[in-house]
Parts: structure tokens; sequence; C-alpha cells
């Protein structure tokens, strides 16, 4: 018999459900830009430029509210990795994802309402919303915005290296994307972690 928690409000889910929602509109338009075939783009450039963008400014701005309603609920606690056997937990952690779970052990570290996170998923957080998000929006902001990027780089045009930085950090996202949707899956039945993100309740 499964036990329910209320882990989630409302506006975690929204955050959520919009924020991967634009992502996933970057990832394509930005694939498209970058490196699909002249004839046979995903997007037609000059749409995947638009979308880009308008993508773009609307993820700075959800940004934006994340952060201060993270700060206004005390949600940013969740983020932050506790010491005391951190690295440890990790290393458990991570040989439940990569060896236990395929052979029905319980998870070592379920979520609580005082940590939804285990230590793995805090740091991977952490670094992914607080470290990479930024670089992602200042260097896309700059290419919206030109006048905002330094003229020169260690002697390169001040954009090639906004530029290498912008797709390197999208391609990290676009990764922890595909793991992140993967790890969606491992929950009490394949759906339950999805349907937590739509109902707030979660099973274990």
């Amino acid at each position: 018999m499964s036990e329910r928690i209320y882990m989630l409000p409302f506006w975690l889910r929204a955050w959520h459900w919009v924020n991967a929602a634009l992502i996933l509109v970057l990832i394509v338009t930005g694939g498209s830009l970058h490196f699909a075939q002249p004839d046979l783009p995903l997007v037609p450039f000059a749409l995947a430029a638009r979308l880009h963008d308008i993508a773009g400014v609307a993820l700075a701005a959800l940004y934006g509210f994340f952060v201060i309603a993270n700060i206004v609920s005390g949600n940013w606690w969740q983020y932050v990795p506790k010491p005391g056997g951190f690295i440890k937990r990790c290393l458990v952690q991570t040989r439940f994802y990569c060896w236990d779970i395929f052979w029905g052990r319980p998870h070592p570290y379920p979520p609580t309402l005082a940590a939804n996170f285990n230590s793995l998923q805090q740091i991977i957080y952490w670094f992914i919303m607080y470290f990479f998000m930024p670089i992602l929006l200042l260097t896309g902001l700059m290419f919206l915005v030109p006048e905002w990027a330094p003229q020169r780089v260690l002697g390169l045009d001040g954009l090639l290296p906004i530029a290498m930085a912008h797709t390197a950090v999208g391609l990290i996202i676009t990764l922890f994307m595909i793991g992140h949707i993967y790890l969606g899956t491992t929950g009490l039945k394949v759906t339950s972690l999805f349907r937590m993100m739509i109902t707030g309740w979660h099973e274990h």
C-alpha cells in the first residue's frame, strides 16, 4: 500500500512545466540554427531565430520569478547540499541509479517534506539552476543586445567566446533534460513522478 505526501505547491509545478516547455523550444530552435543542414532545417531559419529570441526572453523572466519565489517561499533550501556524509550519500545514490534500481532495491533516500531532493539531485540541480542557467541566459541576452557584450576577449571578437559558452551550456542543459526525463520514470511506478509534477502528491 503506497503512502502519499503533498510536496509540490502549485507555483512550483506551474513554473516547472512552463520552464520545461520553453527549454524544449530553445533546444529545437537552437539545434536548427546551429546544426541542421541548410536544405533540411528542423525549423526554417528566420522562424527559428524569432522563436529562439522570444523563448529566451521568456525564460529569463521566468528564471527571475523562480529565484524570487524560491527566496520568498524558503524553497531555496532544498537546493543546498547538506554537510555530514554528503559525498557518501552521493555515491550511494549513484549506485542506486546505476545498479540497485534495476534489481528492485528500495530507494536509499526517498523524498520527504524536509528534503525533496537526494544529495546527488541537490548538487546537480544547484549547478544547473544557479550556475549554468545564469550563464545561458546572460550569454543569450548578449546576443540579443550585442552592445552588452565586450568588444574583445583574449584578442578575439567579443561575441565569439560568448557564442561558444552559450552553445556549450545549451548542450549541458540538453543532456540534463534527457537525464531528468529518464529519472522521472524511476518512481514507485513509471508515471508516478510525472503525475506528482501535475498533482503535487508524491507516492512512496
